[in-house]
Protein backbone atom coordinates (compact mmCIF):
# COMPACT_ATOMS: atom_id res chain seq x y z
CA UNK A 1 0.00 0.00 0.00
CA UNK A 2 1.47 2.82 -0.93
CA UNK A 3 1.26 6.39 0.49
CA UNK A 4 1.68 8.86 -2.58
CA UNK A 5 3.23 8.82 -6.34
CA UNK A 6 6.82 8.12 -7.07
CA UNK A 7 8.74 11.11 -9.36
CA UNK A 8 12.02 10.89 -9.48
CA UNK A 9 12.44 8.50 -6.82
CA UNK A 10 10.92 10.62 -4.65
CA UNK A 11 7.80 10.27 -2.81
CA UNK A 12 4.89 13.06 -3.17
CA UNK A 13 3.27 12.75 0.72
CA UNK A 14 -0.21 14.77 0.28
CA UNK A 15 -3.41 15.22 2.30
CA UNK A 16 -4.83 12.59 0.59
CA UNK A 17 -3.17 9.61 0.97
CA UNK A 18 -1.41 10.54 4.25
CA UNK A 19 -3.66 12.38 6.42
CA UNK A 20 -2.40 15.96 8.55
CA UNK A 21 -4.24 14.10 11.73
CA UNK A 22 -2.13 11.36 11.05
CA UNK A 23 1.30 13.02 10.85
CA UNK A 24 0.21 15.64 13.96
CA UNK A 25 -0.67 12.11 16.40
CA UNK A 26 2.86 10.47 15.04
CA UNK A 27 4.46 13.60 16.02
CA UNK A 28 3.09 13.31 19.17
CA UNK A 29 3.80 9.77 20.03
CA UNK A 30 7.72 10.70 19.18
CA UNK A 31 7.54 13.76 20.98
CA UNK A 32 6.52 11.68 24.29
CA UNK A 33 8.71 8.67 23.31
CA UNK A 34 11.72 11.18 22.73
CA UNK A 35 10.90 12.61 26.47
CA UNK A 36 10.99 9.21 27.80
CA UNK A 37 13.82 8.29 26.25
CA UNK A 38 15.73 10.86 27.64
CA UNK A 39 14.27 10.42 31.03
CA UNK A 40 15.07 6.75 31.17
CA UNK A 41 18.16 6.65 29.54
CA UNK A 42 20.04 10.07 30.43
CA UNK A 43 18.39 11.03 33.52
CA UNK A 44 18.32 7.93 35.24
CA UNK A 45 20.85 6.12 33.29
CA UNK A 46 23.57 8.17 32.95
CA UNK A 47 23.62 11.01 35.65
CA UNK A 48 22.12 7.98 37.91
CA UNK A 49 19.07 10.00 39.48
CA UNK A 50 16.08 8.67 40.69
CA UNK A 51 12.52 9.73 39.96
CA UNK A 52 10.68 11.19 43.05
CA UNK A 53 7.06 10.30 43.45
CA UNK A 54 5.98 13.23 41.14
CA UNK A 55 8.26 12.46 38.24
CA UNK A 56 7.21 8.48 38.18
CA UNK A 57 3.24 9.98 37.92
CA UNK A 58 4.84 12.22 34.98
CA UNK A 59 6.29 9.16 33.46
CA UNK A 60 2.81 7.45 33.58
CA UNK A 61 1.09 10.19 32.28
CA UNK A 62 3.32 10.62 29.48
CA UNK A 63 3.05 7.13 28.10
CA UNK A 64 -0.68 6.92 28.39
CA UNK A 65 -0.35 10.08 25.87
CA UNK A 66 2.07 8.26 24.16
CA UNK A 67 -0.52 5.53 23.57
CA UNK A 68 -3.34 7.32 22.91
CA UNK A 69 -1.37 9.38 20.42
CA UNK A 70 -0.36 6.16 19.19
CA UNK A 71 -3.74 4.81 18.91
CA UNK A 72 -4.87 7.70 17.02
CA UNK A 73 -2.57 7.76 14.29
CA UNK A 74 -2.55 3.51 13.45
CA UNK A 75 -6.58 3.90 14.17
CA UNK A 76 -6.96 7.22 11.95
CA UNK A 77 -10.38 7.61 12.17
CA UNK A 78 -12.46 10.23 10.40
CA UNK A 79 -12.82 13.90 11.79
CA UNK A 80 -15.10 12.77 14.75
CA UNK A 81 -13.16 10.33 15.98
CA UNK A 82 -9.78 12.40 15.63
CA UNK A 83 -11.91 14.70 17.64
CA UNK A 84 -12.59 11.98 20.76
CA UNK A 85 -8.74 10.92 20.81
CA UNK A 86 -7.85 14.56 21.48
CA UNK A 87 -10.29 14.75 24.19
CA UNK A 88 -8.82 12.00 26.00
CA UNK A 89 -5.39 13.54 25.29
CA UNK A 90 -6.37 17.01 26.57
CA UNK A 91 -7.76 15.65 29.66
CA UNK A 92 -4.39 13.82 30.20
CA UNK A 93 -2.55 16.64 28.95
CA UNK A 94 -4.07 18.50 31.69
CA UNK A 95 -3.69 16.15 34.72
CA UNK A 96 -0.25 15.94 33.58
CA UNK A 97 0.02 19.66 33.79
CA UNK A 98 -1.47 19.94 37.18
CA UNK A 99 1.00 17.40 38.38
CA UNK A 100 4.05 19.32 36.74
CA UNK A 101 2.61 22.78 37.77
CA UNK A 102 2.26 21.17 41.54
CA UNK A 103 6.28 20.01 41.30
CA UNK A 104 7.51 23.05 40.13
CA UNK A 105 5.66 24.91 43.12
CA UNK A 106 6.89 22.76 45.79
CA UNK A 107 10.34 23.12 44.31
CA UNK A 108 9.98 26.99 44.62
CA UNK A 109 8.80 27.16 48.30
CA UNK A 110 11.22 28.24 51.37
CA UNK A 111 13.32 25.52 53.04
CA UNK A 112 11.29 25.80 56.14
CA UNK A 113 7.83 25.27 53.69
CA UNK A 114 9.40 21.85 52.40
CA UNK A 115 7.33 18.93 52.89
CA UNK A 116 9.22 16.34 55.01
CA UNK A 117 10.44 13.66 53.06
CA UNK A 118 8.16 10.14 53.41
CA UNK A 119 8.35 6.69 52.60
CA UNK A 120 9.04 5.69 49.33
CA UNK A 121 6.58 5.02 46.66
CA UNK A 122 6.61 1.33 46.68
CA UNK A 123 6.30 0.95 50.90
CA UNK A 124 3.86 3.14 50.09
CA UNK A 125 1.83 1.72 47.66
CA UNK A 126 2.71 -2.06 49.62
CA UNK A 127 1.67 -0.88 52.64
CA UNK A 128 -1.53 1.90 51.98
CA UNK A 129 -4.70 2.02 50.26
CA UNK A 130 -4.61 3.42 46.78
CA UNK A 131 -6.44 6.75 47.75
CA UNK A 132 -3.87 7.51 50.70
CA UNK A 133 -1.10 7.10 48.58
CA UNK A 134 -2.17 9.24 46.33
CA UNK A 135 -2.84 11.89 48.46
CA UNK A 136 0.36 11.75 50.08
CA UNK A 137 2.04 11.86 46.53
CA UNK A 138 0.43 15.48 45.83
CA UNK A 139 0.89 16.54 49.56
CA UNK A 140 4.50 16.15 47.86
CA UNK A 141 7.51 15.49 50.10
CA UNK A 142 11.02 16.79 50.45
CA UNK A 143 12.45 14.91 47.40
CA UNK A 144 9.88 16.33 45.35
CA UNK A 145 11.09 19.78 46.09
CA UNK A 146 14.83 18.92 45.96
CA UNK A 147 16.28 20.19 42.45
CA UNK A 148 18.48 17.51 41.15
CA UNK A 149 19.75 18.87 37.88
CA UNK A 150 19.03 21.67 35.33
CA UNK A 151 19.31 22.56 32.36
CA UNK A 152 19.22 25.99 30.33
CA UNK A 153 18.27 27.57 34.00
CA UNK A 154 15.21 25.15 34.48
CA UNK A 155 14.62 22.05 36.40
CA UNK A 156 13.67 18.94 35.36
CA UNK A 157 9.46 19.81 36.51
CA UNK A 158 9.73 22.75 34.71
CA UNK A 159 10.91 20.94 31.28
CA UNK A 160 8.04 19.10 32.06
CA UNK A 161 5.85 21.35 32.50
CA UNK A 162 7.05 23.06 28.58
CA UNK A 163 7.15 19.34 27.42
CA UNK A 164 2.86 19.09 28.62
CA UNK A 165 2.62 23.02 27.34
CA UNK A 166 3.93 21.92 24.07
CA UNK A 167 1.19 19.27 23.95
CA UNK A 168 -1.48 21.08 25.27
CA UNK A 169 -0.78 23.18 21.95
CA UNK A 170 -0.50 20.41 19.97
CA UNK A 171 -4.10 18.68 21.03
CA UNK A 172 -6.07 22.20 20.87
CA UNK A 173 -4.53 22.48 17.06
CA UNK A 174 -5.93 18.71 16.75
CA UNK A 175 -9.40 19.86 17.99
CA UNK A 176 -9.72 23.33 16.20
CA UNK A 177 -7.90 21.33 12.55
CA UNK A 178 -10.39 21.51 10.19
CA UNK A 179 -9.82 18.10 7.86
CA UNK A 180 -11.01 17.29 4.66
CA UNK A 181 -13.50 15.20 3.91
Amino acid sequence: MAYGRVESNIMIINEKNFPRSRLLNLAGFLICIVAMLFAVLYLQGVLALTPCPLCIIDRVLIMTIAAVFLMAAIHNPARKGQRIYAAINMVLVISALMVAIRHVWLQHLPADKVPECGAGLSFMLDVFPLWDVIKKVFTGSGECAAIQWQFLGLSIPEQTLLLFLGLLCLVVYQLILKQKE
